[in-house]
């Protein structure tokens, strides 16, 4: 098998278009089809990025009689986590149908697809160890929905979080609720909060604690009487501002149904 034959090969194996591994070496489509067709040869710096990206030798790609890639050459990634060093085979692989000019889906190192998974993965849906993405699932993630050990987005659920609706260990957001929850509004064994506080050690404007409540304007480690009710409610819809709506109306629901 020629050289060419051996790059068009392994370039519908990594489901990559004539299009696409030009742009990844920097060519010309039309370049990558001399080559394919052995019309032309690859430049010497071209071929050892052709062996970086298809995790192959030299002497697969430059001797004919060499068929297959050595199993022994294997390409493998090492990740230290910071517990211990981890290693696994690299893959590569995208899907030639494009959405906007960016892959359907994208498995790789370096993920950019509509779907993409990879060590740092960006995508509309994005899985990795470092994610970004309108749905994003990993170690650290960012987006619209953000789900990780570190947790970033509108709304985000993690170890430690941060967003407008946020949940995990460590909340931080609007409304948060965590084991330790800090936000405007708060819910969680330690509940710190500028406007309502919720929780087993509570601490706001309006505290309500199991065992302790520190409130700016009220504060209770009881059930509250139907008077203390209505002034509460009254107190809240006074303090907090009318864009806190529907985040000021759950909590009000929720004190009505105490």
């Amino acid at each position: 098998m020629r050289t060419g034959e051996k790059i068009a090969r392994m370039r519908r194996e990594n489901n990559y278009t004539q299009e696409q591994l030009a742009e990844r070496m920097g060519v010309s489509r039309q370049s990558i089809s001399k080559w394919e067709s052995g019309l032309a040869y690859p430049e010497t710096e071209k071929l050892i990025a052709l062996s970086t990206l298809f995790h192959c030798s030299l002497d697969y790609l430059l001797r004919d009689e060499i068929e297959e890639e050595s199993i022994g050459q294997e390409k493998r990634e090492s990740f230290d986590s910071g517990w211990g060093k981890y290693s696994f085979p690299h893959i590569e692989r995208k899907s030639e149908k494009t959405i906007f000019g960016m892959p359907l889906w994208h498995i790789g190192k370096k993920a950019r697809g509509f779907i993409a998974v990879g060590l740092n993965a960006k995508g509309v849906i994005s899985i990795g160890l470092f994610s970004r993405g309108i749905i994003s699932i990993g170690l650290v993630s960012i987006g619209f929905l953000a789900i990780g050990m570190l947790a970033l987005g509108i709304l985000a659920a993690g170890s430690i979080s941060a967003g407008i609706l946020a949940t995990g260990a460590i909340a931080v957001g609007i409304v948060a609720c965590g084991a330790i929850a800090i936000g405007q509004f708060s819910v969680g064994a330690l509940a710190l909060a500028h406007y309502i506080a919720v929780g087993d050690y509570a601490v706001g404007m309006f505290a309500f604690g199991e065992s302790h409540a520190d409130g700016k304007l009220f504060e209770t480690v009881k059930e509250l009487s139907s008077e203390e009710k209505k002034l509460v409610l009254q107190m809240i819809k006074e303090q907090i501002p009318n864009y806190y709506g529907w985040f000021r109306s759950w909590f009000e629901n929720w004190i009505q149904g105490q």
